[in-house]
């Protein structure tokens, strides 16, 4: 069987309507045709561009090797737990809702959607919308929506570079344009359109309405100031932990090392996003994989230590799996 060694990402890039031929500052060197609102980087068909395994796909990855590659606290041991993804929305999104796991179920799917987004460029003025208006019911939303006025219940915050926003499942939901979004999310594309200001797509009304939570705990996530680490001039920001995902931001000027190792005791492959600058991911008997500002590097469970060296500088966002229920985290709006 093939030694598994971290794996670096060749981003999906999905076209959306109201996303943006110009995907800077993220991919400030590549330019597309047609509009690019998300560029996927562990979604199931997801590949590596590095050693042998560049051919199969993440889903082929947790089927063949199943916890050596996912980790034991993934919630299916054959399926790559979390999907992350940059969103560059040039437009404002449709008004939408995900379900809940309950619900998701309920309608054939494997899990519902939950999650979170981390803001790693804002313009002046940028905003979003996280659930109703306090009052507001959902047969409320239903009239809004069929007289063209959905916006006007919603929730409009906004946002800025550094902010972590919490997106339980039955939130209504959209981002407004002048951002770049990090999102990390349980695996599921399951989306229910709600609204979308006339465009033609398709909408969900019927599901989606369904789904929809009057009250949820949805919004800016209230963390601890980032810290140093001790013995390096690295710096440490805990953004978001939940049942479903633990995510971290790092900003490295020094080798750091890091562990597959959860919480719970339980082991979880470890996602590497860089957001600024470049560094190296070294693991024993593995060759070294270099990163750089809108790469990801999944890190399979098996390997137990790695670390990473920065190259001057790298900033990232780390994500993983706890492998226990913890609390919603505090939010405010």
């Amino acid at each position: 069987m093939t030694q598994l060694y971290p794996l670096l990402m060749s981003p999906f890039f999905s076209p959306r309507p109201w996303g943006s031929q110009s995907l800077a500052p993220i991919y400030p060197g590549r330019a597309f045709e047609e509009k690019i609102g998300e560029a996927w980087l562990t979604g199931d068909d997801c590949k590596p561009t590095n050693g042998p395994l560049r051919s199969s796909s993440l889903n082929d990855l947790s089927s063949q090797y199943g916890a050596d590659f996912v980790g034991t606290a993934a919630p299916d041991p054959k399926r790559f737990p979390l999907l992350t993804k940059f969103l560059f929305p040039h437009e404002k999104l449709s008004v939408q809702v995900h379900p809940d796991d309950d619900a998701a179920r309920r309608a054939g799917h494997p899990n519902g959607k939950t999650e979170c987004w981390y803001v790693a460029h804002a313009q002046p003025g940028a905003q979003l919308a996280l659930g109703l208006k306090p009052g507001v019911s959902r047969q409320q939303l239903a009239d809004a929506i069929s007289q063209q006025t959905a916006e006007d219940l919603l929730n409009w915050i906004k946002i800025f570079p550094g902010d972590m926003l919490y997106v339980a499942a039955g939130t209504v939901h959209t981002l407004g344009p002048g951002s770049v979004i990090v999102e990390t999310q349980q695996q599921s594309d399951l989306t229910y359109r709600l609204y979308d200001y006339g465009r033609p797509r398709e909408l969900h009304l019927k599901d989606g309405m369904a789904a929809v939570k009057e009250k949820v705990g949805s919004g800016k996530v209230v963390r601890p100031a980032p810290r140093e680490i001790p013995g390096t001039r690295n710096r440490l920001a805990p953004l978001v932990m939940s049942s479903y995902f633990v995510v971290e931001s790092y900003e490295l000027k020094d080798p750091q090392a890091f562990s597959t190792a959860a919480s719970s005791g339980k082991t979880s492959a470890q996602i590497l996003i860089a957001v600024e600058g470049c560094g190296v991911v070294e693991a024993p008997g593995c060759d070294p994989v270099t990163m750089a500002k809108g790469d990801a590097v999944v890190v399979p469970a098996a390997i137990d230590d790695f670390q990473i060296r920065p190259q001057w500088s790298v900033e990232l966002i780390k994500s993983s799996v706890p492998g226990e229920a913890l609390s919603d985290p505090v939010t405010r709006l």
